[in-house]
């Protein structure tokens, strides 16, 4: 192993990303500088969707319709379920 210190302060005191991800909780990788967000999170020249992105209307799948008329089924499904476990 190396003696040699290492200066971490600085970097360590920099302002973090802070976007939200997917278990909830915050980035936390350092903001590009002059930026609020991380390379990864819209930081970085060239990043993020289009302007009118047409891609992200392609299937439908997660519109409020979808989802709802998804948690219905699901719903009646259950229902299902549970009438026929009385039935045996």
């Amino acid at each position: 192993m190396s003696d040699h210190a290492r200066n971490t302060g600085p970097m360590l005191a920099s302002p973090r990303c802070g976007a939200k991800i997917r278990s909830g909780g915050s980035c936390r990788s350092p903001a590009v500088r002059g930026k609020r967000r991380c390379r990864m999170h819209g930081g970085a020249p060239g990043s993020g969707a289009p302007r009118r992105n047409q891609n992200a209307r392609k299937h439908g799948r997660f519109t409020r319709d979808a989802i709802a008329e998804r948690k219905q089924i699901q719903a009646l499904l259950g229902e299902a379920r549970k009438l026929l476990q009385e039935m045996k």
